[in-house]
């Protein structure tokens, strides 16, 4: 019954899903990239006001917070055959940005 496994972990390319994960990091990047342009867009559309400055300033630093720990991700995973799990610091401060992002362009829709 163990012949089975041997079998399927030996057509298993390795390569694959690190390849998958840099996408999906990329992905991010990209769709971090838009919230925080459509941010900056909707806080200035009607001129700037103070409180539209700073939804702009935030959604710069955690776009640029985010961007350096996805280009930090992404190189880890090019690296080495098998790339070392994501740190749960960086996993949590990815996770951060990324919602308070998303909060931040939530507050300037409604």
């Amino acid at each position: 019954m163990s012949g089975g496994g041997d079998a399927a972990d030996r057509g298993r390319d390795p390569g694959l899903q690190p390849e998958r994960t840099r996408l999906a990091w990329r992905r991010t990047t990209l769709t971090c990239t838009v919230a925080a342009v459509l941010a900056v867009r909707t806080a200035l559309h009607d001129g700037p006001t103070a409180a539209g400055l700073l939804v702009c300033a935030l959604s710069c630093v955690l776009w640029v917070g985010f961007l350096i720990l996805a280009q930090h991700r992404i190189r880890a995973l090019a690296g080495p055959p098998v790339p070392r799990t994501l740190a749960p610091p960086h996993a949590a401060a990815a996770t951060l940005t990324t919602a308070a992002l998303a909060v931040c362009a939530a507050g300037l829709v409604l």
